[in-house]
């Protein structure tokens, strides 16, 4: 595809992966509008600091409010959906506004793509949404399992995706990233919780070891998105995005205490533990389907995305709250 001159929304555009997957459009030459959540200061998120701020045409609203968005989507070509409500063990506490986000604002932004008759949509799901693995390496054909409310969530708006592009011909491809992790990452997630005790601490305050990952790196993960845009055949299809490799969470803290050399104790955090019934075990992608539909493989190493994110966090350690536990 030719992005110079395509009309293209990223919904979530200030977050984690919407920022950086904001950047590679406009660098691609695409005319980008951020949608990013309303807030009273005004904050466009991780884009307020962006190279590319003045290249793009930022607007505010909220997913779950169709009127608020539905101006955003006129004339645009592509879109891509990553505006959610993240994060699990929040999700314990408040499984109603999950839903509301998630499967609700899915929606909206769906009809409102509709609506504006788009050419192409990308969803943003989740591993989460296969629940600990049945058979590894994990394809799109693995079964789905809600094991925590984030998940059900996300699984309902896979499946609201699904219904759009079955009942209306919305041509939209699902993509399903496997555990992203790289630069402007919040500490909620494990790459940064361990990198930033690992610089700052004594000792690490963990939950689960035994946990099994796989890993992307976040500009990895970004080319995966560009990808499912630019390929017709992945459209109604969902495509894995994952490295293919997966590493414990134990051993994911010893490679990061190597890389930034130091030797810490490990002291199990009972706070960070969750529901047996409801932890996810393994995740390992099969990500053959990326390969085949979309020509797209990670360039990145697990050593070389963690190195990379170990030296922004160094960075950018002023905002973490360091050895506090996010959720």
């Amino acid at each position: 595809m030719n992005w110079s001159g395509k009309k293209v929304l990223v919904t979530g555009a200030g977050g984690f992966i919407g920022s950086h997957l904001t950047e590679r459009l406009a660098d691609l030459g695409a005319e980008t509008t951020a949608l990013v959540r309303y807030n009273s200061r005004g904050s466009w998120g991780w884009l307020d600091d962006s190279l590319v701020k003045d290249e793009v045409d930022v607007v505010a609203g909220d997913i779950r409010d169709p009127d608020s968005i539905r101006s955003a989507f006129s004339g645009v070509n592509v879109v891509f959906h990553l505006a959610a409500l993240i994060g699990i063990p929040y999700s314990y506490s408040t499984p109603l506004a999950y839903v509301r986000t998630n499967v609700e604002g899915t929606v909206n932004v769906m009809q409102a793509a509709r609506d504006a008759g788009v050419e192409r949509m990308v969803h943003t799901s989740t591993s989460e949404t296969y629940g600990t693995a049945r058979y590894v390496p994990m394809d799109e054909a693995h079964p789905l399992q809600g094991q925590s409310p984030y998940s059900a969530s996300k699984i309902g708006a896979d499946k609201m995706a699904e219904a759009f592009h079955l009942s209306y011909g919305l041509p939209v491809t699902t993509v399903r990233p496997f555990n992203t992790y790289g630069p402007r990452q919040s500490s909620r997630a494990i790459v940064p919780t361990i990198i930033t005790q690992a610089l700052t601490s004594d000792e690490l305050r963990l939950g689960n070891l035994s946990p099994a990952r796989d890993l992307s790196y976040v500009f990895d993960t970004v080319e995966g998105f560009v990808s499912a845009a630019e390929h017709e055949d992945a459209v109604g299809r969902v495509v894995n995005i994952g490295s293919g490799r997966e590493v414990s969470i134990g051993d994911l803290t010893e490679a990061i205490m190597r890389l930034v050399g130091r030797s810490l104790p490990i002291v199990l955090d009972g706070a960070r533990v969750r529901p047996s019934d409801s932890e996810v075990e393994r995740l390992l992608a099969d990500n053959t389907r990326a390969k085949e539909l979309l020509g797209w493989t990670p360039r990145h190493s697990l050593e070389e995305g963690l190195a990379g994110t170990i030296e922004w966090v160094k960075d950018h350690l002023d905002q973490f709250r360091v050895g506090a536990y996010v959720t």
